[in-house]
């Protein structure tokens, strides 16, 4: 089985202009994500998918591997743009998130794992919340999934809904987990799921997984220890735990 990994990466961001390029300790946001990602076994290739000259030229700068690309509405879209643009073709593509700079290698093969279920045609990754702040946080996508791990619904609120008005009876009764937004695809369906049209629910929530649900597509949720710790704004900078 031959794994893509792809690194979308855009300049322009409406909170982070830029943030691609940005420096942290010494090393670019895009440079250390690319260089995480390389540690993982599984891949044969990683690539960063980007539309813009100056982090293509970086990227080519720290001897990373980098394609330029249209100008897409989502990074799936990127992704399946890089892949069907490559010679070499892959069975599977890992969307990798460019914001998240300290990204454990091992998340990337628990991923990459859930395809030893033949069923798996989409797959994520998702960890349990353990405390009301995250749960309440809207910021924090939850996913709920059935007994063979795959998902149900994703959304900003709580989900399953909490009965009681006591926030401390919450985690007695139910599990929580938030959504780790790594995604992998068989190569035939990232291509299906890009020609879909968006949904209603989907613009609504900006979650784009949500319109693979809804047309019949199946995500499997894979279960981690590890944190995810992405970088929306500048001030995210100073919690990363370098």
């Amino acid at each position: 089985m031959k794994i893509l990994g792809v690194i979308p990466a855009r300049y322009d961001s409406s909170r982070f202009p830029g943030k691609p390029l940005v420096d942290i300790a010494g090393k670019s946001m895009i440079q250390r994500v690319y260089e995480q990602s390389k540690k993982c076994k599984e891949l044969l290739e990683v690539f960063v998918a980007t539309d813009d000259d100056k982090i293509f030229a970086h990227v080519k700068e720290f001897g990373g591997n980098v394609k330029l690309t249209s100008d897409h509405n989502s990074g799936t879209e990127r992704c399946n743009e890089l892949a069907q643009n490559l010679k070499e073709k892959f069975n599977i593509v890992i969307n990798i998130q460019g914001d998240e700079p300290c990204i454990n290698p091992e998340q990337i093969s628990q991923v990459v794992n859930c395809f030893t279920d033949d069923h798996t045609n989409i797959a994520t990754l998702a960890k349990q919340i353990k405390t009301t702040e995250n749960l309440l946080n809207e910021n924090i996508v939850k996913v709920v999934f059935g007994a063979n791990n795959f998902a149900q619904d994703f959304n900003r609120l709580p989900i399953p809904e909490p009965k009681s008005f006591d926030s401390e009876k919450w985690f007695l009764n139910n599990k929580f987990y938030k959504h780790i937004g790594i995604y992998a695809y068989r190569t035939e369906i990232l291509q299906e799921i890009c020609k879909l049209k968006q949904s209603e629910r989907e613009i609504k929530e900006k979650l784009e997984q949500l319109r693979w649900l809804e047309n019949g597509y199946k995500i499997k949720v894979g279960i981690t220890e590890f944190e995810s710790q992405s970088v929306d704004v500048p001030k995210d900078i100073e919690k990363l735990n370098l």
